[in-house]
């Protein structure tokens, strides 16, 4: 049984996305592509730090090198992540981008789900993912027309 808490949370961090792409993607119309980039990792990295300081510190800093090396990439994606997003909302406007970010989100959490992979738990694959992905590229093909 879904927990509706996490799915609530889940789509309040959908919305955000939205949010946070548009708003990345005002700074980067100022400062610059590459420049805005660099700013909002470093701010997100001196909330986190402020956060850890009142929290406690860093209670599991001899667990690092337990981690796997690929586990360390979630910094490179977030990079081209925010990168991408500062650099295609502007040009395609913030709806067509969510539409592809949704599209290719989904797409790849159904066959993370698939395989387990990255250590997460499996889940069974079935048709009507297929045809939920299916419905969505048609859906998504429908809010990019102009």
């Amino acid at each position: 049984m879904l927990n509706w808490l996490y799915i609530g949370l889940a789509a309040l961090s959908g919305a955000a996305m939205a949010v946070e792409g548009s708003i990345n993607a005002a700074l980067g119309k100022i400062v610059g592509v590459m420049e805005s980039t660099l700013l909002v990792h470093l701010i997100g990295t001196l909330i986190v730090l402020i956060i850890m300081i009142f929290a406690g510190g860093w209670a599991s800093a001899d667990k690092l090198g337990q981690v796997p090396w690929w586990a360390y990439l979630g910094g490179v994606l977030s990079v081209v992540i925010i990168y991408a997003l500062v650099l295609s909302m502007p040009k395609v406007g913030v709806a067509n981008a969510t539409t592809a970010i949704i599209v290719a989100q989904i797409s790849m959490a159904v066959l993370i789900d698939a395989f387990g992979l990255f250590g997460m738990k499996r889940h069974s694959f079935s048709y009507y993912d297929i045809l939920g992905i299916v419905l969505l590229v048609i859906g998504a093909r429908i809010l990019l027309m102009e």
